[in-house]
């Protein structure tokens, strides 16, 4: 099996502007997608939608596939 990165989106409307806590039932997932690029397309597509929304955040994540842990991309 080759090492193979993937690329998500997570985050919904979160309870303040601290970012830490979501308002439940507003989880979000997109993806996967292959590149770091291709996600960043998405994201923006996706937050210009709800741009009025002051507490809802996307973060785009990396992660390694089969199941290894994600990360913040920088």
């Amino acid at each position: 099996m080759t090492d193979q990165t993937i690329w998500v989106l997570w985050g919904g409307v979160f309870t303040n502007t601290d970012f830490k806590t979501l308002e439940g039932g507003t989880e979000e997932l997109h993806g996967p997608y292959h590149s770091e690029a291709e996600a960043t397309r998405a994201w923006q597509e996706l937050m210009r939608r709800k741009i009025d929304i002051a507490t809802h955040r996307l973060f785009v994540m990396q992660a390694a596939a089969g199941g290894q842990p994600a990360t913040l991309a920088a």
